[in-house]
């Protein structure tokens, strides 16, 4: 017996409350499947996570987001922000490095106010979750 949560959204629960996955494939397919938030200063260092087993530091602004559990596939979503107390503004920005399905490489840039382009920067705190 399954009970329907919302009908619109079609998700049901076993007898027991847990999710049914094979009546909510939408939710197991758009999980949030890995995120961390780390300090991307100094000695870089994750504060907290899931599914993260470590960042590397490939040097100024330039980390890579290594999984504790592969993903399936490299068709996974991502998304990053940033926050820097020395900057007025800090951006995010992927660069051309492939994902592969036990890391992303990203980097975090800042727009200079002096020249309006973008520079690659390290931020205060840099924040990542994958979607797959």
């Amino acid at each position: 017996m399954s009970t329907v949560i919302d009908g619109s959204a079609g998700i049901t629960t076993n007898a027991g409350g847990s999710v049914n996955p094979s009546t909510n494939v939408e939710g197991i397919n758009y999980s949030c499947r890995a995120w961390v938030n780390f300090n991307g200063t100094g000695t870089v260092a994750i504060r907290a996570s899931g599914n993260v087993t470590s960042i590397t530091d490939n040097g100024t602004g330039d980390y890579t987001v290594n999984f504790t559990t592969a993903m399936a596939d490299t068709n996974y979503c991502y998304t990053m922000s940033t926050e820097d107390s020395s900057l007025a503004l800090i951006n995010f920005n992927a660069t051309s490095y492939p994902k592969t399905t036990s890391s992303i490489r990203t980097t975090t840039r800042y727009i200079s106010s002096l020249t309006g382009s973008a520079v690659v920067d390290d931020a205060d705190s840099v924040c990542v979750v994958i979607f797959r």
